[in-house]
């Protein structure tokens, strides 16, 4: 049973940062795709980046520039640094994980961080 856990979220000022951390309960590298979603009340889910077993990253146009994924392979965590945060980056961030290589089906998913941006 494939465990994802988030971590990191909460509350911060308009042109903040945070870094969400998402650990698995096994290793990263079986995945071929791994990412991160945010669901925000009344809006579709985004998918906001995502990072391949051989490291190509894709970023929404809505983060890029101010969001970056990256992954450590020995400790089995992804992790989405957020900078220049504002409050339309508030939302639930699920971390996701895809063993199909295309498309990404991320079928695995974690049970969300709370991010909320102050102005």
């Amino acid at each position: 049973q494939v465990q994802l856990v988030e971590s990191g979220g909460g509350l911060v000022q308009a042109g903040g940062s945070l870094r969400l951390s998402c650990a698995a309960s096994g290793t990263i590298y079986e995945f071929n795709a791994m990412g991160y979603y945010r669901q925000a009340p009344g809006k579709q889910r985004e998918l906001v980046a995502s990072i391949t077993r051989g490291g190509s990253i894709n970023y929404a146009d809505s983060v890029k520039g101010r969001f970056t994924i990256s992954r450590d392979n020995a400790k089995n965590t992804v992790y989405l640094q957020m900078n220049s945060l504002t409050p339309e980056d508030t939302a639930v961030y699920y971390c996701a994980a895809s063993r199909t290589i295309w498309p990404p089906d991320y079928a695995y998913r974690g049970q969300g961080t709370q991010v909320t941006v102050s102005s």
